[in-house]
């Protein structure tokens, strides 16, 4: 796999840090796919991430949002000894991280048949919106509209 070299783009921008961690992050991808998940876009600023927990109870599961992550983390409780002929249902404990953009927070979360759907939702502030700058003419102020994106 080639090196991608970062060091034109560090000259040239400023704020651009977590980009630039997160694509050399993406290089070092170790390859584990466990739990197995989906992130849909469901609406022009919604978002749900839905991850397979065959197995796993609400309790065993914990979401923390902090920042721009979110983390999903299982640990199954011993119950038992068990004598498994095969056991193909992993109950073996995950992390699963996600980097989130800007202004992207977590709505809410619901487990149903063992499937958790964590629902995000992308709020931009509206001092952050495109906004419309009226042009005026001899002594009057300037005058500030808020625009729409369509």
């Amino acid at each position: 796999m080639t090196t991608l070299d970062l060091a034109p783009l560090w000259r040239s921008t400023v704020g651009f840090d977590r980009l630039f961690d997160l694509l050399e992050d993406s290089g070092r991808w170790t390859g584990d796919n466990y739990p197995p998940y989906d992130i849909e876009r469901v609406g022009e600023d919604h978002y749900q991430i839905s991850l397979a927990l065959a197995g796993f109870t609400p309790d065993e599961v914990s979401i923390t949002a902090e920042q721009n992550t979110l983390t999903v983390e299982g640990r199954k409780a011993e119950k038992g000894s068990h004598q498994y002929l095969y056991q193909g249902i992993s109950s073996r404990p995950f992390r699963r991280m996600f980097n989130l953009a800007e202004y992207v927070q977590v709505k809410g979360a619901s487990f149903e048949n063992g499937m958790l759907k964590i629902d995000l939702v992308r709020e931009i502030p509206e001092a952050m919106k495109p906004r419309q700058i009226a042009i005026s003419t001899g002594g009057d102020h300037q005058q500030v509209e808020n625009k729409q994106a369509a």
